[in-house]
């Protein structure tokens, strides 16, 4: 597996609320987190971090997983550990009361893909000639989309874009999305926060995974694309690729 993990504080924002990074544990299976945090002075910032480190130390203290069901079980178990020690965070820290953080997180083997996600950053899957976004946006205007009332492309000019209706941290309890699913050699994984969605739409997203550059090449075209048009928010992404073992090796 190959991947790589770049974020940009975008030409608007003073400082960077989102997080996230990857780790590969000693079977070679690999776990890749994005994290968008919201809610007062720096808040956002505690947040998406808290999450990140929290659930990279999980990861090392976690076998690895031979089975969907048992990958499942440890995300799911894992962001809700998370969700409590945020929840807990802000009411016992007044700078931070009110904070939460979307998270995206994948558990890639060599067979499948465990997604787990709350809020509104995403996920999508490239298999072969299949692009699909693998997540549905916890959002106002994600409802919005899903019923039909407004386009992908309205919803990106719509004025209410940022209402998360989901978040960590922000309740004692949370609503965990979690799906498998199978991937082959060659395919990618790609995590973004809103910072790029809310500029680029999928079939824009699909056209530079398809274009045949690196992971690093691509992650940089699409934070650049965002940038140039306003980049008024962090813009984060991440991506995975399931590469032959001779071709592979160490992540770049």
């Amino acid at each position: 597996m190959e991947a790589v993990f770049k974020t940009d504080v975008g030409r608007v924002r003073a400082h960077n609320e989102d997080d996230g990074a990857f780790a590969v544990n000693e079977k070679g299976q690999m776990l890749v987190l994005v994290a968008d945090g919201m809610g007062g002075h720096q808040a956002g910032d505690v947040a998406s971090q808290m999450t990140k480190e929290l659930l990279l130390k999980k990861w090392l203290d976690a076998a690895a997983f031979e089975k969907p069901v048992d990958a499942e079980a440890w995300l799911g178990e894992s962001i809700r550990g998370i969700n409590k020690e945020l929840y807990d965070h802000s009411q016992n820290h007044s700078d931070c009361q009110g904070m939460g953080t979307t998270i995206v997180a994948a558990v890639c083997t060599e067979e499948f893909v465990t997604v787990g996600h709350v809020g509104d950053s995403r996920i999508y899957l490239k298999n072969g000639d299949l692009f699909r976004q693998l997540t549905d946006d916890h959002s106002l205007v994600g409802e919005l989309v899903k019923s039909g009332q407004i386009s992908e492309e309205e919803a990106m000019f719509h004025p209410r874009r940022n209402v998360v209706l989901r978040a960590l941290g922000t309740e004692t309890e949370v609503k965990i999305d979690l799906e498998t699913v199978e991937w082959d050699n060659g395919s990618s994984l790609l995590l973004c926060t809103d910072g790029l969605t809310d500029k680029v739409q999928s079939n824009e997203i699909e056209h530079h995974m398809n274009a045949g550059l690196s992971l690093h090449e691509t992650a940089d075209e699409l934070i650049r694309l965002a940038n140039e048009r306003g980049g008024e928010d962090n813009v984060t992404i991440a991506i995975v690729q399931l590469v032959p073992p001779a071709e592979g090796g160490a992540p770049s």
